[in-house]
């Protein structure tokens, strides 16, 4: 049995132990380096990455710093995956899709579901994307990136069949938790296969020690999708989500990572059109007894990940969307925590924001306690963190926006410099 161990402490201090047992012969060595080879579309490059050397049992332990540690959302940032816009796909218009957008743009989804998004939007995305990851590099993080598959390959399973989206938002589909990487199961159908993009980086910080799980994968079957979900007007939507109906079933787990927020020992999660209790479920038991998590709602007509809603970012530090507040705030309150109400966003109303609101203007990224990733053309928030004394880091992000996120989704935090403490009491 092969046991990966990482244990980190103080500041940076990071061990991992390697336990393997001496019963293991160079037939199950061989089969774990064949396990370790690429099966992704950039098996060569993989391939090329150091494999882990298992031809001799090792007994002794071999200290070295865990690729993989974070805690919250606002730690110092030492490493982070970007997303990428390349080949993104707009997904087919099945209920799913249309109980997570606007009215407005379902004319869009029925004309373009299956194909590439505008191309000379897509092209601005990339760039700014780009210009992100070079000022992230300049301001000391290190940033890996997805591969950039082609998305648009009809594939099918015995349940269903689709064409891929994208690997743009990593927030969606990976969350940090201590030296553990957790693959979420997500669940729209056109999302099934995106964790292949991400593959070759989590082998990679497998083999370097970190703790590596992935949720039960649903079948996506029509059992998990209420197939009659009523959704025609906005007030439609609203009376749904206060008799707390969803387009998601408890037919199985299923969860995106972007509705799960970390502080410490406490996250805190939103049942969700795509996070049903089944999948909250399975990580509070997946987590337990270090972590616990808490189940907190809004009054949203459209929930769909909880960090353009409810952003943690400090510790006590939280922004509240004035537009859907908290149900639970008096428990934050009654904790000492500060909640700050951001203000109205400033993008343009025929912007085109296919996936999202406005309230991407507080979907930001935490470099350190004191510094900020914020768009560019916000001013009113670049104001309201200067108050707070939070430097802004500012970069223009408008047309990827479009795609469905800020920041805070295009990236994942890898590694935050920082320990395991509690802060909600």
């Amino acid at each position: 049995m092969l046991r990966v161990r990482c244990l980190r402490g103080g500041s940076r201090g990071a061990e991992a132990a390697h336990l393997i047992g001496g019963m293991i012969g160079r037939n199950v060595s061989g089969w774990v380096q064949r396990a370790f080879q690429s099966t992704s579309s950039s098996a060569a490059v993989a391939a090329a990455q150091p494999c882990v050397a298992v031809e001799e049992p090792v007994t002794d332990l071999a200290p070295q710093e865990c690729p993989v540690c974070a805690y919250n959302e606002w730690d110092p940032l030492e490493e982070v995956i970007v997303g990428r816009a390349e080949n993104a796909r707009v997904p087919p218009f099945t209920v799913e899709v249309k109980a997570n957008t606007y009215e407005k743009w379902w004319p869009f989804y029925q004309k373009y579901g299956g194909h590439s998004f505008p191309e000379d939007h897509l092209k601005k995305a990339v760039a700014e994307i780009e210009e992100m990851c070079n000022i992230l590099r300049h301001e000391g993080v290190t940033v890996k990136r997805p591969e950039p598959l082609d998305w648009s390959f009809e594939y099918s399973t015995p349940d269903f069949s689709s064409t891929g989206m994208y690997s743009a938002m990593p927030r969606d589909i990976l969350v940090v938790i201590g030296n553990e990487i957790i693959e979420a199961p997500m669940a729209w159908r056109s999302r099934f296969f995106e964790y292949r993009a991400y593959r070759p980086l989590i082998k990679d910080y497998f083999r370097r020690g970190a703790k590596w799980t992935t949720a039960p994968k649903p079948t996506m079957s029509d059992e998990l999708y209420d197939q009659d979900y009523p959704i025609r007007t906005v007030e439609d939507r609203h009376k749904l989500a206060a008799q707390g109906k969803f387009v998601t079933t408890e037919h199985e787990p299923c969860f995106d990572a972007a509705d799960f927020i970390r502080a410490g020992t406490d996250i805190f999660v939103q049942r969700s059109q795509v996070t049903n209790y089944m999948g909250i479920e399975w990580m509070k038991r997946h987590l337990a007894p270090t972590y616990k998590v808490h189940i907190i709602s809004f009054k949203d007509p459209n929930p769909m990940h909880i960090d353009a809603t409810f952003n943690i970012i400090g510790p006590g530090l939280v922004l509240s969307n004035p537009d859907r507040p908290c149900r639970q705030i008096e428990m934050f309150e009654k904790a000492g925590w500060t909640v700050v109400k951001p203000p109205t966003p400033l993008i343009p109303d025929d912007h085109p924001l296919w996936m999202s609101s406005k309230w991407l203007s507080m979907n930001v990224l935490m470099l350190d306690p004191k510094r900020v990733m914020v768009d560019a053309n916000e001013a009113s928030i670049h104001k309201m963190f200067e108050s707070l004394g939070i430097e802004t880091v500012k970069v223009n992000i408008r047309h990827a926006n479009s795609l469905g996120g800020g920041f805070h989704c295009w990236t994942t935090d890898v590694r935050r410099r920082g320990t395991l403490q509690s802060y909600f009491h």
